[in-house]
């Protein structure tokens, strides 16, 4: 993937100082009931962009939604949380401009840091309007976008004003851009995925588009139940949808075509209840016992001969992507298959014999809860935009920092 980097914008001619760089980054921070912010990863991902701009002399406009208004102004839904500890994390003054106003530019110098309201409570930023981007590249002498969680949506201000500024991809987008293709576009191989969730329904593309580039898919979580379904397997009252049977057929069909190995669970962890500490048995989910999960007994973690086999999957991988839990890993007994993979995923990519690659809300969580997130290779915290990456999707906000598209 040829990247528009930032650095390139310093290297034009003048370079950065003297100029106004808007900067699209995602302050769409989890607050706890206090207001305080409760996770500030995403902001300290925007960090090395802003120090980078001020280093060169350039001042910052940064522009971020949070939370989903409706086109209008929500205080309950203002940015204004995010400029105290910001300007702590760069040790620094930030100002808060609560609506576009172009006097503001008057007194903007280099280093100076600025954050927008809302870019949602402006009428047609989702729909990308046109004249919208127009008025906030008005801000802006280029536009970086840093933002990779924000790139699957073509709004206005992740996208929209890159037809109007040179365009850059921020330190941080750089970084997640390059991990990824390290991961599924140029991998080193033999490549393996795992892929866990409930709902098949909510990942047919991901897996229709995996099964062409893989070597091997573990599949897990609630999912596996609709394709151990299609195999025959009773599942009891296990989480499945039926009415994709066919689509799983076909999805091992093609897998098989391309060669990619499908590793579905050997044997599983059934329960009664759902609910923490309940009664468990782990019984076999192979061709030859078919009829094992109860009519009253629910799928809910994958076993240990399960574990054991994606621990030899990964022995002999080189890359592996993981997106998804395998069990329902919020409630304890049922993390433990989660836990022991992605901890042995942990130990060979320590051990620098596989590169390690995961992404998706649950997963993160998932990977935290297993307390390897700093020991994969890189953990995306991009939700969205991370899933239609893996489907082979194009995504605007990438394609705007892509050489050959953007102003």
């Amino acid at each position: 993937m040829d990247i528009r980097r930032l650095e390139e914008a310093d290297q034009t001619s003048g370079g950065l100082a003297g100029k106004t760089a808007l900067v699209r980054v995602d302050f769409n921070l989890p607050r706890r009931e206090d207001g305080s912010i409760a996770d500030d990863t995403r902001l300290q991902s925007a960090l090395p962009t802003i120090n980078f701009l001020r280093e060169k002399g350039a001042a910052v406009i940064l522009l971020s939604h949070f939370g989903r208004p409706k086109g209008e102004p929500d205080p309950a839904l203002s940015l204004a949380f995010v400029a105290g500890p910001l300007a702590e994390a760069i040790e620094a003054p930030v100002r808060f401009l609560t609506t576009p106003n172009m006097n503001v530019l008057d007194d903007l110098g280099p280093g100076d840091v600025l954050i927008m309201e809302n870019t949602r409570f402006l009428k047609g930023e989702t729909e990308n309007d046109p004249d919208l981007a127009k008025e906030l590249a008005q801000f802006g002498d280029l536009f970086v976008m840093d933002a990779f969680s924000a790139a699957h949506r073509a709004h206005a201000s992740s996208a929209g004003i890159a037809d109007h500024l040179p365009t850059y991809a921020g330190l941080s987008m750089a970084r997640e851009l390059d991990h990824l293709a390290q991961a599924l576009d140029h991998p080193e191989k033999p490549v393996m995925a795992i892929v866990g969730g409930a709902k098949v329904s909510s990942k047919i593309d991901l897996l229709e588009n995996l099964v062409t580039k893989l070597d091997r898919l573990a599949i897990g979580g609630g999912m596996a139940n609709t394709f151990l379904l299609a195999k025959g397997h009773d599942v009891g009252k296990s989480l499945a949808e039926p009415d994709l049977l066919g689509k799983a057929t076909d999805i091992l069909k093609a897998a098989r075509k391309a060669g990619c190995e499908i590793i579905l669970p050997v044997d599983a962890v059934c329960a009664t209840e759902f609910k923490e500490g309940a009664d468990t048995r782990v019984v076999a989910m192979t061709d030859a016992a078919k009829v094992t999960v109860k009519a009253g007994e629910m799928i809910l973690d994958v076993g240990p001969d399960t574990v054991t086999e994606l621990m030899d999957a990964m022995d002999k991988s080189k890359t592996l992507i993981w997106n998804g839990p395998l069990g329902a890993f919020e409630t304890p007994p049922f993390d433990t298959s989660t836990i022991e993979a992605a901890k042995y995923a942990a130990r060979l990519t320590r051990a620098g014999k596989l590169i390690a690659v995961a992404g998706g809300g649950d997963t993160v969580a998932a990977l935290n809860a297993a307390d390897v997130v700093d020991e994969f290779t890189f953990v995306s915290t991009a939700g969205g935009a991370f899933l239609e990456w893996m489907e082979g999707k194009p995504l605007p906000g990438v394609d705007i920092v892509t050489k050959g598209n953007g102003a």
